[in-house]
C-alpha cells in the first residue's frame, strides 16, 4: 500500500484511566508489539496506521493517546474536539477503571459539540480471564454498552486477541457514518479529512436511492 496515497483520514482519541492498557493496544495494532513494561503517557502521544476499509478506499488513522491521570486532563481535554471516534477502555481486572466509563464518556460528548463522536468500549487485558482475575463481568460491559448505545469488544494486547476487532470496527463505524451523513465533514473541523469531497457526495447520493437497473433486473428475473 502506497502511505502517500488516502482517501479519508479519520482522527481517534484513546479513553480511559492510567494503567488500563490504551498504549499496549495501540503498541500492539500499529507494530504488533507487546511491552511487558511500557512507560506511562505523559500528556499525549501519537501513533499513525493506515487501513483499507473497503477495496481501493484507504484510511488513514491518527490515534492520540490520552495520559489518564487527572493531572494532565486539562491538556488531553483540548484533543476531545477533533477527535471523529473513542475507544472507551477500561481494565476487566479493575473495577475503578469500569467505573469511570461513563465519566470519560460524558466528558467528550459535554466539549464535543456541535461535532459528532462514535465510540467503542473495549474490555482490555481479556488474557487474564483464564487466570481468574477477571471482575467486571461481559454481561455488567455489555449492559453499560447498550446503555451508552455503543458496540462492546474484549481485547488483550498482550495476546493480540481481539485487538485488530477493535480498531476496524471503530474505522468501519466511522466510515459508515460518514457515507450515511451521521458524520459531516465541517470546515475548521479536523476529525474527519477527505480528499475528494465530491467523490463522497457521489456515494452517499447513490447510497441514498435504490437503483434504477436494480429494479429492472428485478422484474426481468421474475
Amino acid at each position: 500500500m502506497d502511505l502517500t496515497l488516502w482517501q479519508y483520514q479519520f482522527r481517534f482519541i484513546m479513553l480511559g484511566d492510567s494503567t488500563v492498557g490504551k498504549s499496549s493496544l495501540l503498541k500492539r495494532y500499529t507494530e504488533d508489539l507487546f511491552l511487558e513494561s511500557i512507560n506511562q503517557t505523559v500528556g499525549v502521544d501519537f501513533y499513525v496506521h493506515f487501513l483499507e476499509v473497503e477495496p481501493g478506499v484507504r484510511v488513514k488513522l491518527q490515534f492520540w493517546d490520552t495520559a489518564g491521570q487527572e493531572r494532565f486532563r486539562s491538556v488531553t481535554r483540548s484533543y476531545y474536539r477533533n477527535s471523529v471516534g473513542g475507544l472507551l477502555v477500561f481494565d476487566m481486572t479493575n473495577q475503578d477503571s469500569f467505573d469511570h466509563i461513563k465519566e470519560w464518556h460524558a466528558e467528550v460528548c459535554d466539549r464535543v459539540q456541535p461535532h459528532t463522536v462514535l465510540f467503542v468500549l473495549v474490555g482490555q487485558k481479556s488474557d487474564r480471564d483464564a487466570e481468574g482475575e477477571r471482575v467486571v463481568s461481559r454481561e455488567e460491559a455489555e449492559k453499560l454498552a447498550r446503555q451508552l448505545g455503543v458496540p462492546y469488544v474484549e481485547a488483550s494486547a498482550r495476546t493480540g486477541e481481539g485487538v485488530r476487532d477493535v480498531f476496524e470496527l471503530l474505522t468501519r463505524r466511522v466510515y459508515q457514518g460518514l457515507l450515511s451523513g451521521e458524520v459531516e465533514l465541517l470546515e475548521g473541523w479536523d476529525g474527519v479529512k477527505c480528499a475528494a469531497p465530491h467523490a463522497l457526495q457521489l456515494q452517499r447520493a447513490n447510497l441514498a436511492q435504490p437503483s434504477t437497473a436494480s429494479k429492472n433486473n428485478k422484474k426481468c428475473c421474475a
